[in-house]
């Protein structure tokens, strides 16, 4: 995996901190999945191994809320006195060390964009346990203690799923269950798997002011819990032919919205 770096001369505001001559990585067609897989399709056959109840496919369910919303400060990570939000993790040993250096590359990723920090664990009391279990998935927000981001060896170790996880682990929901949500795609209930239906289910999203985003690493692809191969579960309107999907990286959009929620969140330690 090759990372190239730009130089950008002009300021930038990360979670309410002016920063300024930052060089911020430019994601490459190294950094892709080897195949044209979609960042859903690759999740969802990964987590097909799993016996968690995941909802949205890679979402666990709450155990400390009652509904898949992260608005309050609760679910939020704390911000220290520098405006920069630091997130402890533990990474297990059951992950080589080229398979840490991926996912660690990809965490990295979020620090020269927004104000989020990951650091080895020292004893804190909320902190992300990076584990090797059976699928991809991660708890939506901070959920107090010491919660589980797994990132099975066989399915998950791309750029894109890494940081799919640890957005939703920030707090960030899937794209299409956005509020407005029904102005952007059609969802296809036809070719929806009877079963997997309630993953559809659209979310009381805090949309941060921010485009419906086709682009968002957090967007599942077209066939996402479909009955068939090939059968779109999702369209977009009133383009049909936009992409979504994509596994490249977090988009401009996504880094956007993560130092807007921070920034607006104004969470103390």
């Amino acid at each position: 995996v090759q990372l190239h770096f730009i130089l950008v001369r002009q300021k930038s505001m990360f979670c309410g901190v002016t920063l300024l001559h930052r060089t911020v990585p430019r994601f490459t067609k190294s950094m892709e999945f080897p195949d044209s897989m979609d960042i859903s399709t690759r999740i969802l056959t990964t987590n097909n191994a799993t016996d968690e109840f995941l909802v949205e496919g890679d979402l666990l369910a709450p155990t400390n809320r009652n509904a898949m919303t992260c608005w309050s400060q609760s679910c939020l990570w704390k911000k220290g006195s520098n405006g920069m939000v630091t997130i402890p993790y533990v990474m297990s040993s059951q992950f080589s060390r080229g398979e840490s250096q991926k996912i660690e590359r990809a965490m990295k990723s979020f620090h020269s964009r927004t104000c989020i920090r990951f650091v080895p664990y020292s004893n804190q009391r909320d902190y992300i346990s990076v584990e090797n279990k059976g699928g991809c998935f991660s708890a939506l927000g901070r959920q107090g203690g010491r919660q589980v981001l797994s990132l099975n060896k066989q399915g998950c170790i791309y750029h894109g799923i890494v940081q799919h996880e640890f957005n939703h682990a920030l707090g960030f929901q899937h794209e299409q269950t956005r509020s407005d949500r029904d102005s952007y795609v059609r969802i296809n209930w036809e070719n929806i798997e009877p079963s997997m239906a309630y993953n559809f289910q659209k979310a009381n999203t805090n949309n941060l002011n921010t485009p419906y985003d086709y682009s968002s690493i957090m967007h599942y692809g077209r066939t996402a819990f479909s009955i068939a191969y090939g059968k779109e579960t999702i369209t977009p309107i009133p383009n049909p032919n936009v992409q979504i999907g994509q596994r490249q990286g977090m988009s401009r959009w996504d880094i956007t919205r993560i130092n807007k929620l921070y920034a607006l969140s104004g969470i103390k330690p």
